[in-house]
């Protein structure tokens, strides 16, 4: 008989896998709202999962500023572009393969933190976040910087979304 965490964990991550997928594909409906609806379910059954794992602190975080907040932004971008089917620009091919270039770049920068980072767990005291602010601003300031400037371009590409197009 599989304990109680164990059917708790695959219920958590059943959730988030259906909630990711439904909102990337959005079969129920076309319209982005009813993704980013999602997205927050998605995000709320990961605070579920490290609520799991004792992370309580980053459950509250996962919850308030990315369910919060982030999404709040997300819907206001989604409110201002107010993008119609008839409206939607042409595909930029330069642009197309800058972005797919971005994206290899930093999934390789990821991919290389990943494999050669040590575990903090042992440096933390649980429940306390002056080590983890000393960790992640000491041996991960890379992966942070590059985090910023990922929201920087974020931000500029909204800017550029909103503009009008000149005729």
């Amino acid at each position: 008989m599989p304990a109680l965490t164990d059917l708790l964990f695959y219920g958590f991550a059943g959730l988030a896998l259906l909630f990711g997928f439904l909102c990337v594909a959005n079969p129920l409906s076309r319209n982005p709202v009813t993704s980013a609806m999602f997205l927050v379910l998605t995000i709320c059954s990961l605070a579920g999962l490290f609520v799991l794992l004792n992370a309580f602190f980053l459950a509250a975080v996962q919850v308030l500023v990315y369910a919060g907040a982030v999404m709040v932004l997300f819907l206001f971008v989604i409110m201002l572009l107010d993008l119609k089917e008839e409206e939607r620009r042409k595909l930029n091919k330069v642009a197309l393969g800058a972005g797919t270039v971005a994206v290899a770049v930093i999934a390789g920068i990821l991919i290389r933190a990943v494999t050669s980072a040590k575990p903090a767990a042992d440096k933390l005291v649980e429940g306390t976040t002056k080590p983890l602010g000393r960790i992640l601003f000491t041996e991960y300031l890379l992966p942070f910087e590059i985090l910023s400037l990922l929201l920087l371009v974020a931000m500029v590409g909204v800017i550029l979304l909103s503009k009008k197009e000149l005729k």
